[in-house]
């Protein structure tokens, strides 16, 4: 029997899935973070929020997105946003890119022959 697209998409590609980046110093994690996938309605809330919407840089809307989505294992945000100045004056830029990048690419991990073997079950 042939699974119907929009189930195949929401089981392998939904917002069920959580995924995990742990910021480490050496051997040692520092802080786990969490969050599920961005989807198209976030991504439209987190431009808006941004001071120039669609012109804003890709750099606010990253932090933006970390703020949003970041969560702990609990599923609490770790950020608010009235962290988001600190987060930009204080915080190391190329850390907080690492963040933003893992989660921006997450989910890449599937592969299209995977989603085309499901299909056809």
């Amino acid at each position: 029997m042939y699974m119907e697209a929009i189930e195949l998409l929401k089981n392998k590609f939904g917002v069920q899935q959580k995924y995990l980046y742990q910021l480490k110093d050496g051997d040692e994690t520092i802080l786990e973070i969490y969050w599920h996938p961005l989807t198209l309605a976030e991504r439209e809330s987190i431009i808006g929020q941004s001071r120039n919407g669609l012109d804003s840089s890709n750099d606010e809307f990253a932090l933006n997105l970390l703020i949003q989505k970041a969560l702990d294992k609990d599923g609490k945000r770790l950020f608010q946003d009235g962290h988001k100045a600190s987060l930009r004056r204080e915080v190391n830029a190329s850390t907080l890119q690492d963040i933003q990048l893992a989660m921006l690419n997450s989910g890449s991990e599937y592969k299209l022959e995977e989603a085309k073997a499901n299909l056809k079950s």
